[in-house]
């Protein structure tokens, strides 16, 4: 594929960093959108995103730092250099989770009604995200030998070259745009503020879950000798939306 979009002189634009930044500038418009349509604060909405895209980043990056710790031991200034490669989505989810919970208190906004606004967004943003990791060649697949496997031969590519792989990038990119556009058909829809944000937390463990058995890349240490760790965080998280679910749906009855 192509790491590098554009290089002249030592300036270069990396298809990893140029990706993730799109996704982020059309889920933040997005974002806005879904604010105004619904009378929220667009001001507010604007500011939350963009604490977001700063926690999101350090989070992601530092799970993968977590991860993966031999990779930075000899030089630690690697762990700056995220064009590379190396960030994890739900270390991202967690950091920007956190983020939002300190600014709704703070601000003193709907957090159910805010998280359902932001939900499509991360959907959207993070299938244009995932097609920087395919650009770039992290995220990569096992070896495949089924008609739409795709292989490397760009040598600044971080995926092994010459071997069809998985295109795993691909697969978490399209399983991305159908939640995106489950979620924006049925937000019209929703019985109760929360859905969105739930239905996309757990269509999102499921399906990763299944995409985390055709990645060929260092997953981390296995948990209980047979998961990946982000197998787990998917499976663990999908429980817990289901348990959301019934709980605002319950609670959404009763009112």
């Amino acid at each position: 594929m192509h790491p590098v979009l554009l290089k002249i002189g030592k300036f270069s634009i990396h298809a990893y960093g140029f990706f993730i930044a799109i996704g982020f500038i059309v889920g933040i418009l997005l974002a806005k959108l879904e604010a105004k349509r619904l009378g929220e604060d667009q001001e507010k909405i604007m500011d939350l995103c963009f604490y977001i895209l700063i926690a999101a980043i350090a989070g992601a990056r530092l799970f993968y730092v977590f991860t993966n710790p031999e990779i930075f031991l000899s030089d630690p200034l690697e762990i700056l250099k995220i064009w590379n490669g190396g960030l994890v989505f739900y270390g991202g989810f967690i950091g920007a989770l956190v983020i939002v919970v300190i600014y709704i208190k703070k601000e003193k906004i709907s957090p159910w009604k805010t998280v359902d606004i932001l939900a499509p967004s991360l959907a959207l943003g993070y299938c244009i995200a995932r097609l920087g990791c395919f650009s770039a060649g992290c995220c990569y697949g096992k070896a495949s030998d089924l008609p739409w496997a795709v292989t490397f031969t760009n040598p600044d590519s971080l995926a092994p070259l010459g071997i069809p792989l998985h295109p795993t990038q691909l697969y978490s990119s399209f399983v991305n745009l159908f939640i995106f556009g489950f979620l924006w058909f049925f937000r019209g829809r929703k019985k109760f503020d929360g859905q969105l944000f739930w239905i996309y937390v757990l269509i999102y463990g499921v399906t990763r879950s299944f995409i985390e058995i055709f990645r060929g890349d260092f997953r981390g240490p296995p948990v209980f000798g047979m998961l990946s760790i982000s197998q787990t965080i998917g499976g663990a998280m999908s429980v817990i939306a289901i348990a959301m679910l019934i709980f605002l749906g319950a609670r959404a009855a009763r009112d």
